[in-house]
């Protein structure tokens, strides 16, 4: 067990739900003071359980100063998970100078007052990220959660080590490297995705030990079937890399160009333009706009729902 200081107005809620790459994520569990993360680590598998303690928050607010974060974890994975729980849990996060740069525009500005105790957790797993972010790639969130749910159904039979009673690890990387496409069909996941995720698992054990962002955004782009959109949702979960963008994702670059311009629409090279003065931290003012819920206007047809499991 291990007892950390939190800074003032923790978002514990908000932080951990920002390592859901896909919502409903069977990994995690996520409470106003209660965070549950079950993954497999080098030593195995493990589940880590974060609870807050100390000053109650007022109703509908964050926990006030003076809370601290205990760290309990379970599985042969439980000293690994307890000696990097500060990053899960965001702690590690440094803001240094986003004030000043969020002075540049009033929402902005708001909002990093408003959402001060958020931060960007780093779990140090990149392939626990990449399986849901192959699966997002371009099809509805449903289709990704449904994909996502029985794929782990069938790769993680074990349970997650400690008393969740619903959590599930992640897949293996070398069950999915050794499975033919045809295997993944049934759960909703074409040949294009179920390729990509063959790929990277058979890359897993590179990937883990890139030590950086930059260093694992350089060998993920190297992999067919992995781009910058990919990459950037990865680094951002396993390295808390504040300055990822998810460029090439359906909605963020309009999310973007309504929230700082007032446009509907955006286009990807236009987000980038606007997010250029908050460099280091382009991916923190993303976050902090999901955050407030703000979207754009929505028009035309949803993107239609499709079933690859009857194919």
């Amino acid at each position: 067990m291990r007892t950390f200081d939190c800074p003032p107005r923790y978002d514990l809620a908000g932080t951990l739900r920002g390592l859901c790459l896909i919502n409903g994520d069977p990994t995690l569990s996520v409470g106003a003071r209660e965070g549950w993360f079950a993954t497999r680590t080098p030593d195995g598998p493990g589940t880590l359980q974060l609870t807050l303690t100390g000053t109650s928050p007022v109703a509908g607010s964050s926990p006030a100063a003076g809370s601290s974060l205990v760290a309990t974890a379970y599985g042969p994975g439980a000293d690994w998970l307890l000696d990097r729980a500060d990053a899960v849990a965001g702690l590690r996060d440094d803001l240094t100078g986003f004030l000043d740069l969020a002075r540049q525009h009033p929402l902005l500005y708001r909002l990093a007052r408003e959402h001060s105790g958020l931060r960007i957790g780093a779990t140090g797993r990149v392939f626990h990220h990449l399986v849901p972010a192959v699966l997002g790639q371009k099809v509805t969130g449903k289709e990704a959660r449904d994909g996502y749910v029985r794929l782990l159904r069938h790769f993680s039979t074990d349970p997650a080590p400690g008393p969740h009673p619903r959590l599930r690890l992640p897949p293996p990387p070398e069950a999915i490297a050794a499975a033919p496409y045809w295997v993944f069909h049934p759960f909703g996941i074409e040949q294009k995705r179920a390729d990509a995720l063959r790929r990277v698992a058979a890359e897993a054990s590179r990937l883990e030990r890139c030590t950086t962002a930059a260093d694992a955004v350089a060998r993920l782009l190297t992999i067919r079937g992995i781009g910058p959109w990919t990459a950037a949702e990865v680094t951002r979960a396993a390295y808390g890399d504040p300055d990822a963008v998810s460029v090439g994702d359906y909605h963020i670059k309009n999310v973007v160009a309504y929230a700082l311009t007032g446009a509907a629409r955006g286009t990807d090279e236009h987000m980038l333009e606007l997010l250029a003065p908050y460099a280091g931290h382009r991916g923190r003012v993303c976050g902090l706009l999901a955050a407030a819920g703000i979207t754009a206007p929505k028009f035309g047809p949803r993107m239609p729902l499709r079933s690859f499991a009857r194919f």
